[in-house]
């Protein structure tokens, strides 16, 4: 590694040793581009590294509210905003019981590259609680929104910072927050994405992060002279990036044959079928356990790492970070599978993503490959200024016009420092880059 890398590096180990999820994702970063120093070593000179790392602010406050049954309860709310080279911050928020410092920071950091990536105006960002909505009543999921909002208000705005959703964020939720925003800020502004269409929301951009992993991984395979036709899938999770992801490359020409949830996993070698999927984790709110009452044939397994025994083509992790480790890569290999991409944030763990390498797997990296959904939220912010609609098929077509660009743009960084295809690799300088020139056209601020 190079030098000024690895003592930036040292220097975040030694200031934020219990930072785990942090820590591997500067980890990860800083590895790929230590070759960038050794071609821009200006960058040095003006500490981009040491700025790039360190947030621009980190926001931290409590929320307080009434359950259902009278009792006070108290979580803890967060935002960083992490850079702001390239735009307004723009990253979403995570509601669930995990959320912490740590999670919030890899989170953000890799929200700056993967904004980066998407070459749309828009600079880094992450936030959330450690509030979980599960088993909440509808009653008790508006007033903890409500009560987040009254302090998140003061740190965003259509210019300034646009939150999203994220896990256990999605159209209750920002419906909520938005509505709460609206009230006590006087304004309807784009303000939070992944809007109800009613209200100011994008077409396609419930299935955009699913989609635009689908169309990443089409140009990934494309390169090798592969495609998703005949291929055997495994898609982890059963949210809206897994759901759709499935939809996407069931219309390339793949089979689902696998999904997940929390608790564990269904097989079905007759394929995954996806209406049911989706009546029972969008309309019915059920565990996917439930799939296998439904569906002769199918089987169901506790325990979500099992998912990655099942032999497949093509693998892809949507649902959270470190979910694929070093074992269930190993038997992804084993099984002769040809490609891995992240759907999820950091779903791979760094030895896992080193062992898939060894052995020629194709991996496409989060901050690349599951850029759709941010790239549609700032589609829906353009809109928005413009106070106007696209139809499905603009957005689309849009959606897949960015992602292959990502993907072009990793390739050509990867093969320019000397690691053809890598993409990981080019991922990270493509997406940094960007973010550096910005930062030294802008001198020490």
């Amino acid at each position: 590694m190079n030098a000024y890398a690895e003592s930036v590096l040292a220097q975040l180990k030694k200031r934020h040793s219990t930072q785990k999820e942090f820590l591997q994702a500067a980890t990860e970063i800083l590895e790929s581009l230590s070759l960038v120093f050794d071609k821009h070593p200006e960058y040095e000179k003006a500490g981009i590294l040491e700025r790039f790392v360190e947030p621009e602010r980190m926001i931290t406050f409590r929320v307080t509210w009434i359950d259902d049954s009278g009792k006070v309860q108290v979580n803890t709310g967060y935002r960083v905003q992490y850079s702001s080279c390239l735009g307004p911050y723009k990253g979403g928020l995570r509601f669930h019981p995990s959320v912490n410092t740590s999670i919030i920071k890899f989170l953000g950091l890799e929200q700056i590259l993967k904004n980066s990536l998407t070459g749309l105006p828009i600079g880094g960002a992450k936030g959330g609680s450690n509030f979980d909505p599960k088993g909440k009543s509808d009653n008790e999921i508006m007033r903890f929104c409500q009560a987040f909002m009254a302090e998140l208000y003061r740190h965003i705005g259509a210019d300034l910072d646009v939150p999203a959703g994220d896990i256990g964020v999605g159209a209750r939720e920002i419906g909520y927050l938005y509505g709460f925003y609206k009230k006590i800020k006087n304004d309807t502004s784009c303000t939070l994405t992944g809007r109800g269409l009613a209200y100011g929301g994008s077409l396609a951009r419930k299935e955009a992060t699913g989609y635009g992993l689908v169309y990443f991984t089409r140009e990934m395979l494309a390169a090798a002279g592969q495609s998703f036709e005949g291929k055997t899938v495994l898609v982890s999770g059963s949210g809206n990036v897994a759901i759709y992801a499935h939809e996407k490359a069931t219309q390339l020409g793949a089979k689902v044959v696998a999904m997940s949830d929390s608790l564990g996993y269904v097989y079905d070698p007759d394929g995954i079928d996806l209406d049911l999927i989706k009546q029972i984790k969008e309309a019915e709110r059920k565990r996917i356990s439930e799939y296998v009452k439904r569906r002769p044939g199918a089987v169901y397994k506790a325990g979500c790492s099992g998912i990655w025994t099942i032999p497949c083509d093509i693998a892809l992790p949507c649902a959270t970070q470190n979910e694929l480790d070093e074992e269930g890569a190993q038997h992804l290999i084993s099984n002769g599978c040809i490609a891995v991409a992240e759907g999820a944030n950091m779903p791979t763990t760094l030895e896992a993503i080193e062992l898939l390498q060894s052995h020629d797997v194709m991996f496409g990296p989060a901050k690349a490959a599951n850029a759709g959904g941010v790239a549609t939220s700032a589609l829906e912010m353009a809109q928005s200024s413009q106070r106007i609609y696209w139809t499905f098929e603009e957005v689309d077509q849009r959606l897949d016009t960015i992602m292959c660009n990502i993907f072009r743009n990793c390739a050509e960084a990867a093969k320019e420092y000397g690691h053809e295809g890598n993409y990981l690799i080019g991922a990270n300088i493509a997406g940094f880059i960007k973010v550096a020139e910005s930062m030294m056209a802008f001198g020490i601020v």
